[in-house]
C-alpha cells in the first residue's frame, strides 16, 4: 500500500467535504495541486522486518574485520527504506529487528569466554535504543515530505534530521548508562574509508551524522518523483564529490621521538592460568631484544605488569632494570590498590625514582571492571556477577605523562573510545597518544581490530600519533594521517621501534568538542519536534480512528 493511500484512508471523513475554492484545496492538501506525494510503495511489513534484518548484517559488514566500509551507508540506507509507510509503532518493531541484527553479530565476540548471556543483554539493550530512534525516524521519513513539501525540505531538512536523529541516538547511548558503550557508531566504520579524513573536521560525531546523511539523502532521491532521474543523478554524485573534495586537515610536525612498543604475547584474560610474574616475565622478555636501541620511552600494554611494581620490590626490581637497560622511561599498565580500592592504572616508571607518575583508568567498563549495583542485578545471573568479585575505581588524575619533555596522552583501554577523555589529551596539550589495551580475553575475534579502528580514527581527530599498543594484539603505530606505521602479528611476542611525529595542532574537532554533536542531535531533535507539530496540525478536525499497525 503506498504511503499516499495510506494517509488518505486513514483521514477520510465519514461523509463528503463541501467543494472548496482551488486555493483552500491548496492549504488542506499534503502537497500544492497538481503535484504527487514523493515515494515507492511501502514494503508489506514482514517484507520491511525481512530487509531491517539484513540490513543490520549489512550494516556490521562495513567495520573490522571485514572492513568492507561501503556496507555502512548501505545498510543505513535499507533500513531506512524499510521505514518508510511505517507509524512509529511499526518503526520501533522495524529499528529493534535491524539493531538486533547489527549488535548480535557485532559483538559476537563477547560470548568467547563470558557465554551468551551478557552478549544477549547488551544487544537487547542496545536494540531498545536502535528501535527507539528508528521509530522517530519514520515519523520523519513519513511526515517530513508532507511538512516541508519544497525540494530544499525534501532533500535537505528530512535527511538531515533524519541523521540528527541517529547521531541523537548515538551520543546518548556512548554516554548513558553507566557510562555508555561508544562502540558501534556508524563513523567507526569509515576508519580506512575516503571519508575517515572528516573526523579532523567533525569528529567522531560528525562523522556519523555525514554518513547517515549521505544515506538518507539517497533514500530521498528514489522517492523524489518531481525532478527528474538526469538531476536526482547529479545530486546524488554531486554531494559524493563535494565530501571527498574536502582535503585532510594538514597537521604541522612540531618534533618527534623515537619509541619502543613491545607486545609481550601474555594470555593475561580473565580465565587465564598463569604463574604470579608471568605476564611480567612476558614483557621484559620481548624488550631485551631491544636494548642498545636508543629510544626516549617504552611503553607497555594495559595490564603487562600482573604484580604492582609499587606494592613488590622484585615487580619494581624488574621495571627498574627495564628501565635502566633502556636508558629510557617506561610505562606500564598493572592493578594498583590504595586505601583498599582497587584502579587499572598505567605507571611511569623511572629506574632508581619508581613511579613518578600515575593515571587511573576513568572510564572502566561496566559489568567487566566493576558491578555497578550488584544487589538488582545478582538475582539475574549470580554466576556471572560473581565473576566479577573486585570493582576497580573511577580515576580522577590527568590522563597526560610528561615523558622528559615529551607530552603523552594515556588511555587505557576502552578509554579511547570516550570523546571527553581524548578532548582532556589534547586540552593537556598531548604531543602524542598511547592507547594500552589488552585484549586476551578475546582471543582472535573482532573485537581487537574494532577497537584498532577507533584508535585510528582518534589519530586523524586529533592530529596526532596513537600507539595502539596490546597484550596480545591488534598492537599498531598509526600516524596523524591514520596509515599505518609499524604493526605486530597477534598473539606473537615482538616490538615496534619508530621515530613518530609529535605535534600541537589543534583540528577543528578538537577545537569545537562536543559542540558539533549537540548541534547535530538539537538539528535532529528541532526537525523532529516540528513533523510531530506539522502532523497534529494536518490532522486537526479529522475523525479520530484507531491507530494500526502498519
Amino acid at each position: 500500500m503506498s504511503e499516499a493511500l495510506i494517509d488518505r484512508t486513514e483521514e477520510a471523513p465519514p461523509f463528503p467535504r463541501p467543494a472548496q475554492p482551488p486555493a483552500q484545496r491548496r492549504r488542506t492538501n499534503d502537497a500544492p495541486v497538481g503535484t504527487s506525494v514523493p515515494g515507492p510503495p511501502a514494503l508489506p511489513l514482514w517484507a520491511a522486518v525481512l530487509l531491517a534484518a539484513g540490513a543490520g548484517a549489512i550494516l556490521d559488514g562495513g567495520f573490522p574485520d571485514r572492513g568492507w566500509w561501503v556496507l555502512a551507508p548501505v545498510g543505513v540506507a535499507l533500513m531506512l527504506l524499510a521505514l518508510l509507510g511505517r507509524g512509529p509503532g511499526a518503526g520501533l518493531l522495524v529499528g529493534m529487528v535491524a539493531g538486533l541484527s547489527f549488535w548480535l553479530i557485532h559483538i559476537s565476540w563477547l560470548t568467547l569466554y563470558l557465554g551468551p548471556v551478557p552478549w544477549l543483554a547488551l544487544a537487547i539493550l542496545q536494540a531498545i535504543f536502535f528501535g527507539l530512534s528508528l521509530a522517530v525516524i519514520a515519523v520523519v521519513l513519513r511526515h517530513g515530505p508532507r511538512i516541508w513539501p519544497s525540494a530544499l525540505g525534501r532533500l535537505g531538512l528530512v535527511p538531515a534530521t533524519v541523521a540528527g536523529l541517529w547521531t541523537a541516538r548515538e551520543a546518548l547511548t556512548a554516554v548513558w548508562p553507566y557510562g555508555g558503550f561508544a562502540w558501534g557508531r556508524v563513523a567507526l566504520s569509515q576508519s580506512e574509508s575516503p571519508f575517515g579524513s572528516l573526523a579532523a573536521w567533525v569528529g567522531m560525531s560528525g562523522l556519523s551524522f555525514i554518513v547517515v546523511w549521505l544515506s538518507a539523502l539517497m533514500v530521498q532521491l528514489l522517492r523524489e518523483r518531481r525532478l527528474g532521474r538526469t538531476v536526482r543523478s547529479g545530486i546524488a554524485v554531486g554531494a559524493i564529490a563535494v565530501l571527498l573534495a574536502i582535503p585532510a586537515w594538514p597537521t604541522v610536525q612540531t618534533g618527534s621521538t623515537r619509541l619502543a612498543a613491545v607486545q609481550g604475547a601474555s594470555d593475561a584474560g580473565l580465565f587465564a592460568r598463569y604463574a604470579p610474574g608471568q605476564i611480567l616475565a612476558d614483557h621484559a622478555s620481548a624488550t631485551l631484544p631491544l636494548i642498545g636501541e636508543e629510544v626516549d620511552f617504552v611503553v607497555w600494554p594495559e595490564n603487562s605488569s600482573d604484580i604492582d611494581p609499587t606494592r613488590s620490590a622484585d615487580a619494581a626490581r624488574v621495571s627498574d632494570d627495564i628501565s635502566r637497560a633502556m636508558n629510557a622511561p617506561l610505562v606500564t599498565g598493572t592493578i594498583t590498590e590504595r586505601d583498599g580500592k582497587f584502579y587499572n592504572s598505567s605507571l611511569l616508571w623511572k629506574a632508581g625514582q619508581g613511579a613518578v607518575g600515575l593515571y587511573d583508568k576513568v572510564h572502566p567498563v561496566p559489568f567487566a571492571e566493576y558491578m555497578p549495583d550488584r544487589a538488582f542485578w545478582r538475582p539475574f545471573a549470580p554466576e556471572l556477577v560473581d565473576l566479577v568479585w573486585r570493582d576497580y575505581e573511577i580515576g580522577t588524575r590527568s590522563n597526560v605523562f610528561d615523558l622528559n619533555g615529551i607530552l603523552a596522552g594515556i588511555a587505557i583501554c576502552f578509554d579511547i573510545a570516550d570523546d571527553q577523555l581524548v578532548r582532556e589529551m589534547i586540552d593537556g596539550k598531548a604531543q602524542i597518544i598511547l592507547a594500552q589495551t589488552n585484549n586476551a580475553d578475546f582471543g582472535r575475534t573482532d573485537e581487537s581490530v574494532q577497537q584498532l579502528a577507533i584508535a585510528r580514527l582518534r589519530a586523524i581527530e586529533t592530529g596526532r600519533t596513537v600507539v595502539n599498543i596490546s597484550t596480545v594484539g591488534s598492537s599498531a603505530i598509526i600516524t596523524p594521517d591514520g596509515q599505518t606505521l609499524d604493526s605486530l602479528p597477534t598473539w606473537e611476542p615482538g616490538a615496534m621501534v619508530q621515530t613518530v611525529p609529535l605535534s600541537d595542532t589543534v583540528t577543528p574537532a578538537m577545537r569545537v568538542g562536543r559542540g558539533i554533536e549537540w548541534l547535530v542531535s538539537g538539528l535532529g531533535l528541532a526537525g523532529l519536534t516540528l513533523c510531530l507539530l506539522g502532523a497534529v496540525r494536518r490532522r486537526s478536525g479529522t475523525i479520530h480512528r484507531p491507530l494500526r499497525f502498519q
